[in-house]
């Protein structure tokens, strides 16, 4: 499920938006484009990107009618999906992005917000004071809500859930017996920039949080919602206090991650990973399955399941403990 939230213009012919982003020297079809999306969901009449090689086998399956690559990548398209040849594929996927979606570069103040009222508390929600909630915001049964809490537009919230005080919720999708703890900050946009010399260049956001049952979210983390795609955090995870978690960040089930971690965007973990305190883990990887990382080590690589790591850079334990006895 991706952007839900976000209020979508088109369809647009695909001539209108390559002469928007300059690329209007291109000669296509009348073809009408009905969205955008990232490559592994894109479908028929809809428009991607593809810009890295980690990326190659999706590029392989997608299902999109257009994707903005680059002269080196375009030959790992599949034969329904046309190459449009970008100078800078995320800038101008970015362009297009905001016209699909011109709402999804600043996130206004929500106006919509309202004491929580009658009939919420019907639904046996137990809230202290001060808690506010915005428009499209659905609450489960059993719910607990802290003080001075926000539940701003777009989230719906299962059964038998803890919201502690001072936390602020938008664009998202929590699940059953999910705790979220004091000072939480859940569903706002991520650091999505293009650095330029005159004015950086802000990156939609208009994919949503997810959080599945029986997760615990600690004291004082931020989790980004997606880009393009979403952020999921699995089943059964546990995080630690002060945890950082950038957009399109996918944390599988049974996850043990503890304080100061921090997760840059795109980076993919398995089941049953457990991160040790101060870890940092860069961008666009992929982190298997039953894996260990122990505390303040540098992940710049994707690592293999039941492996277990640590270090800068992160390297197989019994050669870190080797190299530093």
């Amino acid at each position: 499920m991706v952007n839900p939230f976000f209020k979508k213009t088109g369809p647009h012919n695909i001539n209108f938006l390559l002469k928007t982003i300059n690329l209007n020297n291109i000669n296509l079809s009348n073809d009408l484009i009905t969205d955008i999306k990232d490559i592994n969901s894109s479908q028929k009449n809809e428009i991607t990107f593809f810009h890295s090689k980690k990326y190659s086998d999706l590029a392989r399956k997608t299902k999109a009618s257009y994707c903005l690559t680059t002269e080196n990548f375009k030959s790992f398209l599949p034969k329904n999906c046309k190459a449009i040849i970008s100078e800078n594929v995320l800038l101008d996927t970015a362009k297009i992005t905001k016209i699909f979606y011109p709402d999804s570069i600043i996130d206004e103040y929500d106006n919509t917000v309202r004491d929580i009222n009658e009939t919420e508390l019907k639904n046996k929600v137990k809230s202290g004071r001060n808690v506010l909630i915005g428009e499209n915001v659905k609450i489960g049964k059993n719910c607990l809500i802290g003080h001075n809490s926000i539940i701003e537009k777009n989230v719906k919230i299962g059964d038998n859930c803890s919201i502690g005080s001072n936390v602020i919720i938008r664009n998202s999708l929590i699940k059953n017996n999910v705790h979220i703890l004091d000072g939480c900050v859940i569903g706002k946009k991520g650091f999505g920039f293009f650095p330029n010399k005159v004015s950086n260049i802000r990156y939609p956001q208009i994919g949503i949080v997810i959080i599945e049952d029986n997760v615990e979210i600690g004291c004082g983390s931020t989790i980004d919602r997606g880009s393009l795609s979403n952020t999921i955090i699995g089943k059964n995870t546990y995080l630690d206090n002060q945890i950082h978690i950038a957009h399109n960040v996918k944390i599988g089930e049974n996850c043990i991650i503890a304080g100061q971690v921090g997760f840059a965007g795109s980076s993919t973990l398995g089941n049953n990973v457990m991160i040790g305190g101060q870890a940092g883990i860069s961008g666009h990887l992929k982190i298997g399955n039953n894996v260990q990382i122990g505390g303040g080590s540098g992940v710049i690589r994707n690592i293999p399941d039941n492996s277990k790591v640590m270090g800068y850079p992160a390297k197989d334990l019994k050669n870190f403990i080797r190299e530093n006895k």
